[in-house]
């Protein structure tokens, strides 16, 4: 019976023009019927009440509530369906195995998109270490690693155009990846016209990360804070460590976006002094992405197996080790920027930084860019009447 429904879909699919379900997403399919029939966790997540405006799940349905996910797990041990129950539903490991496909079908150049799958620590951390030595030997070819004080002036070692050349053309690039993959995601999950309330609380959601908060969990009769992790128990810590991370990241980009200004605009030279705008912003954010990506490697050594996200672990892990040995050379060099030891943490910091922005597009930072297309999607959409006219938004 369920050979022929996945050759009913299958000819459907055909017919319309739009490509086979892969067996990642028929297995997403299988499952949301079943969610849909039975509607225990429709209170728990967005995926849930955007399941339920849903008889039929296509590609693009599919690919738009697996990155509406956030694969916190309160789903599956709520599920009385879960493994070992012959149904075995498990949405987290079901959604998270659509996800990583997904980011690497919206690759752009697409040839590209195999990168998601070897974008492991291992690999992120080789690039970091061969592009910082490859600027340490830059530097001890114009003399030495260790040279007389220069009072924190960079540009004595890489001259401020020589960075620009450097780090513009990488950035641009990633930019201009993310963005092509993104836009090819939003015209396919066709979410209609945004309006300006359903861009703000797409952005609210996101920058509250509210679906990791426990949503409307009741454990002993009380609402529970948090989502689990590696048992069944609620927890904050996982929401608390994705905001240390991405508010760390952007505090960091910020200051560097002030310190633009300063010499672009003001024509004020660095070094900056430690009380600066760029320094205060730098140090707060570093000592973010310090602490954040530490939590996530934590909760991630310790996540409970039916999760479904260990096909995605080297791609976490790889991006967490890259954000905290960028943070921490970072700080290494702000504390030794005075000292005969700045050129050599220059270089490693940059080659840090040099290597976070070139993977950008093909690893753990595309989720982000995903869930927040599919925030806004679900926020256009549950502004929309039901066009099934069956419960829901």
């Amino acid at each position: 019976m369920q050979q022929l429904e996945a050759l009913t879909r299958e000819a459907r699919a055909l017919a319309s023009g739009e490509l086979p379900l892969t067996p990642y997403e028929a297995e997403v399919g299988r499952q949301l019927q079943i969610c849909n029939a039975c509607r225990y966790c429709e209170g728990f997540c967005a995926v849930f009440p955007a399941m339920t405006r849903r008889l039929e799940f296509g590609k693009a349905d599919i690919h738009y509530l697996a990155n509406l996910c956030h694969n916190c797990g309160a789903c599956l041990h709520a599920c009385q369906y879960a493994p070992p129950h012959e149904f075995a539903v498990n949405v987290p490991q079901a959604m998270a195995q659509v996800r990583g496909q997904t980011y690497a079908d919206y690759a752009w150049p697409p040839a590209l998109g195999a990168l998601y799958k070897r974008n492991g620590l291992t690999l992120a951390l080789a690039l970091a270490a061969g592009l910082a030595l490859f600027l340490v030997l830059a530097v001890m070819m114009k003399g030495t690693l260790f040279h007389e004080p220069l009072a924190g002036n960079f540009d004595a070692i890489f001259p401020h155009n020589l960075l620009v050349l450097m780090f513009t053309p990488i950035f641009l690039f990633a930019t201009l990846a993310l963005g092509l993959g993104v836009r090819r995601f939003w015209r396919d999950v066709s979410p209609g016209a945004a309006s300006g309330a359903a861009v703000l609380e797409a952005t609210s959601d996101a920058l509250r990360l509210k679906y990791l908060d426990g949503a409307n969990q009741i454990q002993s009769g009380e609402l529970a804070e948090g989502c689990p992790n590696q048992d069944d128990a609620p927890t904050l810590w996982r929401q608390r460590f994705h905001h240390a991370t991405f508010y760390g990241f952007m505090l960091c980009f910020a200051a560097t976006s002030v310190a633009t200004l300063y010499h672009y605009v003001f024509k004020w030279q660095a070094p900056y002094g430690i009380t600066s705008v760029p320094v205060l912003l730098g140090t707060v954010g570093g000592i973010g992405l310090l602490v954040g990506p530490a939590g996530l490697l934590w909760l991630n050594l310790q996540r409970h197996a039916l999760h479904g996200d260990a096909a995605q672990k080297p791609m976490d892990r790889g991006f967490i080790g890259l954000l905290f040995f960028t943070s921490l050379t970072g700080l290494a060099l702000l504390v030794w920027r005075d000292t005969s030891a700045m050129a050599l943490l220059l270089a490693l910091h940059l080659g840090m930084v040099m290597a976070l922005f070139a993977t950008l597009p093909y690893g753990k930072f595309a989720h982000g860019v995903y869930r927040v297309a599919a925030l806004l999607k679900w926020a256009i959409e549950r502004r929309q009447p039901s066009r099934l006219q069956l419960g829901g938004d």
